[in-house]
């Protein structure tokens, strides 16, 4: 059976720009990898548990942080990574300290056959990212999530102040509320584009809508 894994991407607004918090998985095998190699703070479910408080609880383990009693979760419904695992997340938007965050640990026998346990961090790096710098860092079959989340906000209220950081021109964005519906058409046949043929290189499944 195929592992699960469940997790929460942050979002928050700077300038008129939107950015993403990914985390860097520790532990020396991921110490010299970093394109392709960050994550949305995610972690494995236990059997029988909530998918979405599953989310929660791993979000606090990585980075230390409690989400907020009155934060609105956004599904992004999941993907199936590479290795086979599959991964369920939420959006939400707030704020944080990165360098603040601080989780969990995990041991292991390090170096190879030296029979010494050593404790790692988790996550020894949380960052936020806008969103294009985001796509190169985050693991391929994840980036997908990022997609989705776009194609989210250009429909809802957000779009004046997040669509800069989603589109090429600045100044379409900043007329984006009167244009939303056509924007989100035209937009909505790129991301659907782009997420088929990442889809086919990752192995990663369809989001079901």
């Amino acid at each position: 059976m195929a592992k699960v894994s469940a997790g929460l991407l942050m979002y928050r607004r700077r300038g008129g720009l939107a950015e993403v918090l990914l985390v860097h998985p520790g532990g020396p095998f991921w110490a010299k990898k970093d394109l392709g190699a960050w994550s949305i703070p995610k972690g494995e479910v236990v059997p029988g548990e909530d998918l979405k408080a599953a989310a929660k609880r791993e979000f606090k383990e990585e980075l230390g942080l409690s989400l907020s009693a009155n934060a609105e979760l956004i599904p992004l419904g999941h993907v199936t990574q590479k290795a086979g695992k599959v991964v369920h997340v939420w959006a939400f938007e707030g704020d944080c300290d990165p360098s603040a965050a601080k989780g969990n640990t995990f041991a292991m026998v390090w170096p190879p056959q030296s029979g010494k346990m050593q404790e790692f961090l988790e996550v020894d790096r949380a960052e936020f990212f806008g969103f294009e710098e985001a796509r190169k860092r985050l693991n391929l079959a994840q980036v997908e999530f990022l997609d989705r989340l776009t194609a989210l906000l250009i429909r809802s209220d957000r779009v004046p102040s997040l669509l800069r950081n989603c589109l090429p021109d600045t100044n379409l964005a900043r007329r984006a509320a009167p244009l939303q519906e056509q924007l989100y058409v035209g937009t909505s046949f790129l991301f659907e584009g782009t997420a088929l043929l990442r889809q086919r290189r990752s192995g990663a499944k369809a989001w079901p809508f």
